[in-house]
């Protein structure tokens, strides 16, 4: 993605700029160098300085959280920009220094040779809150010297493995970055009515000073009643003692471990479970704290975790239960597009290992599991789907080594792509996605890693092919029992990385695309996780954003990935309410 020329006229498309005391701004143009093509200019209101430029389609700027919501807040729209500091963080990465402060200010200190100052901590999430992540205060910097840092990483790009796949990271990133900020002004249509009444109908009445509501009470007594005393449901420990006291050994109270228990306590203790999250999660406080008029109103922080996987600085967007979704309704007249990405990560090994075998399935629009249970498991899809997801996840218990095994000699490509990223993890070696995002060289610990990677959590047994596994190396590939529990939990999360960081990268440009799209039209994208995206739209509109973001799908694959037979198809839904859509 090289840098456009500069116009007749001697304005170019690429201006950076810099927010200044009072309100205003400095503001220069930029030469395809990143260095400067004219004079900085001080400009006295910062959103008039760019909507007074509307032949700029590219703003150069030290933070979009710093800059944008302020820009939005007075109508003002940019095509694009570049986050410095998002930039940093994907170059610091690269360069094997993951962790090493990202500020500006840190990265012009490290240009001229002083010393670097740590990053400001993390703010806390706080409803209504829509500025950066990062708090602003002393981290601002002059705009010659945010040029002179936009410049150096330039060069930076140049040196890294593939320079243009790395500037079009970059690119993608700052879009995201951009579509988050829109993400949060807009807000998730939200009706506060029907909330309260799922809640009601959930878990009875409030009692006064915010006590257990009444469902929440009579469970409690309920499993009280099956051990014969007292027993606090909501405290682990107390419910770990009373099955012990019944003679019956727990190592914790989660789901999986507890619901094939044959007591009496387990049947209220579930539901009790399960309405307690609810409660404290999404309960009456929570619809207090992030829904303002009419709209859910988290933050959105794209490229969160260093898989390049949105998160939320509050408010749990990302993990709505599906009958408190029932409150995201549309507006009067519009309707909620709701589209899912049909198998991605599978879809993505394919293009990124470059298996012909599975490239070939892959570029199917119908159930690639299936697919690939017709070619190596007799038609066998839930045995093809489990070693599909071991073979990325690395898990590989019971018959976890055949299903591989036999995936391997279907597939060599593709299994050896990840193989060969987990053994570069448990090695200590950089392992990168396919545009160059890269993986952190310390090893998480292994619950760390699994919340990372996507894995369950709560309840392993249903939702994952197996365990664990350790790399061995040589033709048996992926064996259990010959690295460190530290290296295989590296490892494990490495082979991961390679597939769900490029489905990342993937997801970026297929929001830019959406983005580019909706520009014109009164459609605007709501919500986004790393496989599902939610446009809110005149219901006229609908049909339109339905073939956009097959259309995106397919523009995002090839930017992405290149020229590849897969396909990345969607199951999309146009609904008035989110629950109805899956």
């Amino acid at each position: 993605m090289s840098d456009p020329p500069a116009t007749l006229d001697g304005m170019t498309d690429r201006w950076a700029l810099a927010p200044a005391e009072g309100g205003g701004a400095e503001v220069a143009p930029l030469g395809p160098d990143g260095l400067p093509a004219g004079p900085v200019r001080r400009e006295p209101d910062l959103a008039e300085a760019v909507r007074s430029r509307p032949h700029v389609t590219r703003w150069v700027w030290r933070s979009t959280a710093e800059v944008y919501p302020r820009l939005l807040a007075a109508g003002v729209r940019v095509e694009r920009c570049y986050d410095i500091e998002d930039a940093e963080t994907l170059l610091l990465g690269h360069e094997g220094h993951h962790g090493e402060p990202r500020s500006a200010a840190a990265a012009l200190a490290r240009l001229r040779g002083g010393p670097v100052p740590p990053d400001p901590p993390q703010r806390p999430a706080a409803p209504g809150a829509q500025s950066s992540l990062f708090e602003p205060e002393g981290v601002h910097l002059p705009l010659a010297d945010l040029i002179a840092v936009h410049a150096e990483q330039q060069r930076r790009h140049e040196r890294t493995t593939h320079p243009d796949r790395m500037r079009l990271l970059t690119a993608a990133e700052s879009a995201g970055m951009l579509v988050a900020a829109e993400m949060n002004r807009a807000g998730l249509p939200w009706s506060a009515d029907v909330h309260r009444r799922v809640l009601h109908d959930l878990l009875g009445e409030r009692y006064a000073g915010g006590g257990e509501p009444r469902r929440l009470a009579e469970l409690a007594d309920e499993v009280s009643a099956a051990f014969g005393r007292r027993v606090r449901p909501d405290l682990p420990a107390d419910v770990v003692k009373a099955f012990a006291r019944a003679g019956i050994k727990v190592r914790s109270t989660r789901r999986w471990e507890i619901r094939s228990i044959d007591h009496p306590a387990v049947a209220p203790l579930l539901e009790y479970k399960k309405l307690y999250r609810i409660w404290v999660a999404h309960g009456w406080s929570w619809l207090q704290d992030w829904v303002r008029e009419g709209r859910f109103r988290p933050e959105f922080l794209a490229g969160g975790t260093v898989t390049g996987r949105w998160v939320t600085n509050g408010g749990g967007a990302l993990q709505i239960p599906k009958v408190i979704r029932r409150a995201a309704v549309a507006d009067p007249g519009w309707r909620l597009v709701v589209a899912d990405a049909d198998q991605m990560e599978p879809r993505v090994l394919a293009a990124i290992s470059r298996d012909p075998g599975l490239m070939e399935v892959a570029g199917r629009t119908s159930d690639l599991y299936q697919s690939v249970s017709e070619r190596a498991f007799s038609g066998d899809r839930a045995q093809a789907k489990l070693a599909v997801l071991g073979a990325v996840y690395g898990q590989t218990s019971g018959d976890g080594l055949k299903n591989l095994a036999a995936l391997r000699r279907r597939f060599p490509r593709a299994v050896a792509y990840v193989d060969e990223a987990a053994r570069a993890g448990e090695e200590g070696r950089l392992v990168r996605t396919w545009l160059g995002r890269t993986c952190p060289p310390a090893a998480a610990d292994s619950e760390d890693a699994t919340e990372e990677a996507g894995l369950p959590q709560d309840d392993p047994a249903e939702h994952s092919p197996g365990r664990t596994g350790d790399w061995g190396g040589g033709d048996r590939g992926w064996m259990p029992g010959h690295v460190s529990s530290d290296a295989r939990a590296r490892g494990r999360f490495a082979r991961n990385f390679v597939v769900q960081g490029s489905a990342a990268d993937w997801a970026l440009l297929l929001l830019a695309a959406l983005r580019r799209t909706c520009r014109d039209m009164a459609a605007e994208l709501v919500f986004f996780q790393h496989d599902e995206v939610i446009v809110h739209c005149p219901k006229e509109e609908a049909d339109t954003i339905v073939e956009a973001i097959r259309v995106a799908s397919e523009l995002a694959g090839r930017l992405t990935f290149g020229d590849t037979p897969v396909r990345f198809p969607f199951t999309t839904a146009v609904v008035e309410c989110y629950a109805d859509a899956k």
